[in-house]
């Protein structure tokens, strides 16, 4: 993945908190990449409480949607 305005490196050590709660109520969410560049973490605002208080199944649907979603030409050309 690569870095964006709403992520940051876990191995970035000028990161600090205020600078990531100013990157919460900018941009939502912040990632944390771990040494890969690779999505590892999330934090989110309290007020994110939606997505955290459903149940583990709806939100591998909502996971399921967005995959299916994203890659619909990919499973269409399967399907043939």
């Amino acid at each position: 993945m690569s870095k964006s305005k709403n992520s940051v490196s876990i191995n970035d050590e000028n990161i600090n908190l205020r600078d990531l709660v100013k990157r919460l109520k900018n941009n939502g969410d912040v990632i944390i990449l771990d040494e890969n560049g690779d999505s590892k973490y999330i934090i989110t605002s309290v007020d994110n409480q939606q997505f955290l208080n459903l149940t583990d199944d709806e939100k591998i649907e909502i996971i399921a949607k967005r995959i299916l979603n994203k890659h619909k030409r990919a499973f269409e050309v399967l399907g043939q």
